[in-house]
C-alpha cells in the first residue's frame, strides 16, 4: 500500500478502465509515466500533456499519466512497480535507485550544461548577506527530495557548522521551488533554497516564476552550492530493452527540435536531455551524508 503518493492522478488520454497490460511485454498495452511536481502539480500535469501526446503517437501505447503530490510520491510509485518510466530529481534518483529497480537513462541539461545549482536566497531588505546571518531566522527547504531545495542547501549548512533545526528560528517545507520564491517575496520567511540554473542570479527559480522584473530585484542570492548533476529520466529494469530504446529516442529527438525544446522548457524549465549513468550522481550521495540525511529515516519509506 503506498502512503505518501496519490495524487492528483492525472490520465491525461483514456480512462482507467479502458486499459489493460498483457504481461508479455511485446503485448504491452499502456506505459505509465511519472513526474515530479516541481511547481504547482496541476500546472506540471498541464505543460505535460503535449509529452505525453507525443509518446503516445510515437510509440503506439496508451499513455497512463500521472503527478505525484511531492517528490517522494513517484519514488514509491516506482518501488510498488506503479509507473513504467518517470522523471526525477537527482536525490528522488539516489533514492529511487536504493529502493526500486530503476535505470537512469538520461539527464537533463540547460544551453549544453547538465548541471545546476542550488540558491540561498532572501529578500534585498532583509540584511542578511551571508549564511551566518541566517541564525535566528525563518527559512524556507522547498520539498524533502528536493535537491536545490534541500539536500545541497543542507550540505551548505553543514560546510558552515549550522544546523538549521537548532540554529534556525523556525523551518518550513514549502513544497516546491514557486512556493519558496514566493514566501521570501512576501517575507512570510527571511530566507529560502531554491534553484539557480547559473550562479549569476539571471536564470533562476525567481526569474523564472516571477514574471514582473521589479519583483525579481528583490530577490537576492546571497550563496550558491556547486554544480549539481541534473534532473533524469529513468525506466524500470524490467522494461523491454527495445522499448526503452524508442523512448530515449524520442526524448533525444525532443531536444533537437525547437518545438520539444519548448515543451520540455515547459515542463521543467530545460532545454533538452543526454544520456546518464548512475556514476554521475555520486555527488550527491555524498552530498546526503555530509547533509547528515538518512534517506529511510527521514523520508519513512516503508518496506510492504
Amino acid at each position: 500500500m503506498i502512503q505518501k503518493w496519490l495524487l492528483l492522478g492525472f490520465l491525461l488520454l483514456l480512462p482507467l478502465g479502458a486499459i489493460t497490460c498483457s504481461k508479455a511485454e511485446e503485448q504491452r498495452r499502456v506505459l505509465r509515466v511519472g513526474f515530479v511536481p516541481a511547481e504547482n502539480a496541476q500546472q506540471v500535469a498541464l505543460n505535460a500533456q503535449p509529452i505525453v501526446l507525443i509518446l503516445q503517437k510515437e510509440l503506439g501505447l496508451e499513455i497512463q499519466s500521472f503527478v505525484a503530490t511531492d517528490y517522494t510520491g513517484v519514488v514509491e510509485a516506482l518501488r510498488a512497480n506503479k509507473l513504467d518510466i518517470a522523471f526525477l530529481t537527482p536525490a528522488s534518483y539516489v533514492l529511487a535507485k536504493a529502493e526500486a529497480n530503476v535505470k537512469v537513462v538520461l539527464k537533463s541539461h540547460r544551453r549544453g550544461r547538465p548541471y545546476y545549482y542550488a540558491a540561498i536566497i532572501t529578500h534585498v531588505d532583509s540584511g542578511i548577506g551571508a549564511l551566518e546571518d541566517l541564525r535566528n531566522k525563518t527559512f524556507a527547504f522547498g520539498d524533502p527530495l528536493s535537491t536545490s531545495g534541500h539536500i545541497f542547501p543542507r550540505k551548505m549548512f553543514e560546510e558552515k557548522g549550522i544546523n538549521p533545526v537548532k540554529d534556525f528560528k523556525k523551518v518550513i517545507f514549502s513544497g516546491g521551488h514557486d512556493a519558496t520564491v514566493l514566501a521570501v517575496l512576501n517575507h512570510k520567511v527571511d530566507a529560502g533554497a531554491t534553484f539557480a540554473n547559473f550562479p549569476d542570479g539571471k536564470d533562476a527559480a525567481w526569474t523564472q516564476y516571477l514574471k514582473d522584473p521589479k519583483e525579481q530585484k528583490k530577490i537576492r542570492a546571497i550563496a550558491y552550492s556547486e554544480p549539481i548533476p541534473s534532473d533524469n529520466l529513468v525506466v524500470s529494469a524490467n522494461l523491454d530493452p527495445r522499448l526503452t530504446k524508442k523512448i530515449v529516442n524520442i526524448f533525444l529527438d525532443l531536444s533537437k527540435d525547437p518545438a520539444g525544446k519548448k515543451m520540455l522548457r515547459d515542463l521543467y524549465k530545460i532545454d533538452g536531455f543526454i544520456p546518464a549513468t548512475d556514476r554521475d550522481y555520486d555527488s550527491v550521495r555524498e552530498a546526503f551524508k555530509i547533509a547528515g540525511i538518512d534517506l529511510k529515516e527521514e523520508l519513512n519509506i516503508k518496506r510492504p
